[in-house]
């Protein structure tokens, strides 16, 4: 049996990181530019007078770009493959295999799920079959790597039985259809804009767009068919429909207004559509947006890079839309590659980029990340008694489809709620009830004793080096450095013949570690 939790406690600042933390997460400094991305970047900080961060280690990296590539830690075989690999190209080799995982598909569908709030029950009401139906699609498109364009283009103009076109269920996915409510969700999602705050003129103009869409039931339960009403068209509406540009919108009679919103949203001469994509998926590997928040656009609220901006727009737009080009171009610069140690106190630092960020780590990342390093899994629910809500034993929470499939642990760290589609309904820091948890729940001490990963460790016979480097390497994806080592070598041999409880303990206050709660 475990321990007390103040034992645990004790031996976290003995066990974790006794060395210099530089040893640890830094290799050495910055050299020239290795993209366009570095170039703007490490050219603003020359003029702020920022030293940028060391870059990281090895052992950061792998650990950092599996979590923030495919929300999934990597195996013990695979931080020490990496580790061990002396190719100088490895880390974009690594780049190249994470882009095509499946767990890539999974993970950033989950974000895009956040976005589009897909849930079956209040306050969305999408229903389970109709909500797996459009994850599916969602997870298609990216794993079959659809241009940005297309995928934006299908949403808007989806019509159809939200069973058998499951894009049409962005127009259900609503707390309100009022031609007003559907533009401003448009405007969030699409143009990162929050569009509640606009003059009520420019609102209503956009929202005429969207004030011909009808919805009808079918014999099926619960199955509704989203359409292009023509029958709520009249000249009135094709004089007032307004562009959030503010250009007037000729609309005619037979056509729906949404194929001409689309047209012009996706366009590469309108700038609110790949400034919002290129600030979106940067806030999602860097921490925070070039305009900061991501949804929040506004004249007032400029970017603190407008030269990385414009720099990422031209990329997407010269890539045709390939996310993944944006992916590895960030992902393979310098900036992305930082140590989380900033070479300064200065405060503006973290805001342009002169470092990598700290970051909790997400529930559904943790809580796979937990079953994966114990070889245990999670019991997920819903409470809707209806068909698709059958959750297989060893799903794994980034893969889980309907907001309305939850767990405790979910709920206790933060799952998004899925209701506005806001970046800030996830929580971004620890709250006391979490770090109990952690530390003293039966829950985690169930996974740590009984999980059979863990058992296998810990009752094991073999050399007591290779079964501290292994615990290492599953939780932290890194070797133990010789001070770590041998302060566990001390602690095990402290403990006589209870070695299989010892290292429990070990395990325990690994995972209660920032290292291992933190994306670093």
């Amino acid at each position: 049996m475990l321990k007390s939790s103040w034992v645990t406690v004790l031996w976290l600042g003995a066990i974790v990181a006794v060395a210099p933390a530089g040893t640890l997460f830094e290799a050495g400094p910055v050299t020239a530019p290795q993209n366009p991305v570095d170039a703007a970047v490490f050219g603003q900080l020359r003029k702020l007078n920022l030293a940028p961060a060391n870059l990281c280690s090895d052992a950061v990296f792998v650990r950092r770009v599996y979590l923030d590539v495919i929300g999934t830690l990597p195996t013990a075989d695979e931080a020490k493959s990496f580790l061990n690999d002396s190719r100088l190209d490895k880390r974009a080799a690594l780049i190249e295999r994470l882009l095509v995982r499946e767990e890539f598909a999974d993970y950033w569908a989950l974000k895009w799920s956040d976005l589009l709030r897909i849930k079956a029950e209040f306050p969305i009401n999408l229903w389970p079959n109709a909500a797996q139906a459009y994850h599916r699609w969602v997870r298609t498109s990216i794993r079959d790597h659809w241009p940005y364009d297309r995928f934006v283009r299908e949403l808007l103009t989806a019509s159809g039985s939200n069973f058998r076109v499951p894009p049409a269920n962005f127009y259900r996915a609503l707390q309100s259809r009022e031609p007003a409510a559907i533009a401003q969700t448009v405007a969030l999602t699409f143009m990162g804009t929050r569009a509640e705050n606009w003059p009520k003129d420019r609102l209503a103009g956009m929202a005429m767009f969207f004030s011909q869409i009808g919805y009808k039931s079918t014999a099926e339960w619960k199955e509704e068919i989203v359409f292009h009403d023509s029958g709520k068209a009249t000249g009135a509406v094709a004089r007032v429909a307004v562009f959030p540009d503010g250009k007037a919108a000729p609309l005619p009679p037979d056509q729906d207004p949404r194929v001409v919103f689309a047209h012009w949203l996706v366009s590469p001469h309108n700038p609110w559509f790949t400034r919002n994509i290129v600030n979106r998926v940067w806030s999602w590997l860097l921490g925070r947006g070039i305009i900061h928040e991501p949804d929040d656009i506004r004249p007032d609220n400029p970017p603190v890079n407008p030269e990385l901006l414009a720099v990422l727009e031209r990329e997407l737009i010269a890539a045709q839309y390939d996310l993944h080009h944006l992916y590895r171009l960030i992902l393979n610069s310098q900036t992305y590659q930082l140590s989380c140690i900033p070479a300064s106190s200065d405060p503006k630092a973290e805001a342009h980029f002169a470092v990598y960020p700290l970051r909790w780590l997400e529930a559904e990342v943790l809580i796979d990340a937990l079953n994966q390093i114990t070889g245990t899994t999670e019991n997920y629910s819903s409470a809707i008694p209806e068909p698709f809500t059958y959750i297989p034993e060893e799903q794994r929470a980034i893969a889980l489809a309907d907001g309305s499939v939850t767990s405790p642990f979910l709920e206790l760290f933060g799952r998004s709620p899925r209701d506005t589609g806001l970046e800030m309904e996830r929580p971004r820091k620890p709250s006391a009830a979490q770090r109990l948890h952690l530390l003293n729940s039966s829950h985690i001490r169930r996974k740590l004793e009984q999980g059979p990963k863990m058992r296998a460790l810990t009752q094991s016979r073999g050399n007591t080096t290779d079964q501290i480097n292994h615990l290492y390497l599953t939780i932290l994806s890194r070797f133990p450095t010789a001070e770590e080592r041998n302060t566990v070598q001390a602690y095990l041999g402290s403990t006589g013949s209870e070695r299989r409880g010892t290292l429990t303990d070990v395990a325990w206050a690994l995972v209660n570690s920032p290292e291992f709660l933190y994306r670093h």
